[in-house]
């Protein structure tokens, strides 16, 4: 049999493989630089929150509701 007769009858040749990509591996680092991204992250979502109030305050302004608070 061929491959493609193999392939066919569900009997996959012995060279045949689904994914060549080595497995991940995940990136081991100190506390220290775990830490100090996690401080960034929190930072970042402190902007973002800052970001979205100020947004928020802009809608009311703008569909007139300011003087409502």
């Amino acid at each position: 049999m061929n491959d493609k007769e193999l392939f066919e009858n569900n009997c996959l040749p012995m060279n045949w493989t689904v994914d060549d990509t080595p497995p991940f591996i995940p990136e081991r680092k100190e506390l220290s630089v775990l830490l100090a991204e996690l401080a960034e992250i929190e930072n970042r979502i402190e902007d973002i929150k800052a970001k979205q109030w100020n947004l928020e305050k802009q809608v009311m302004f703008h569909q007139g509701g300011l003087a409502a608070e």
